[in-house]
């Protein structure tokens, strides 16, 4: 498993709980930090999959 599916997966969960207090709080501003930490991890978890596919590939031919 690649690093970056991990460390995505770290900045997903961090962003979501984030913008949840942002919410609670009503504060907008770490609201709006926690949705681009939170899509920021899912494009990193993404990146990570692709990785581990090409790695794959290259381990079939």
């Amino acid at each position: 498993m690649d690093k970056n599916r991990i460390e995505g997966t770290k900045h997903e969960i961090k962003g979501t709980i984030k913008e949840g207090v942002g919410k609670v709080t009503g504060n907008p501003l770490k609201q709006a930090a926690g949705n681009i930490e939170k899509n920021a991890g899912k494009v990193q978890k993404e990146v990570g999959r692709e990785l581990d596919r090409q790695r794959e590939a290259e381990r079939r031919h």
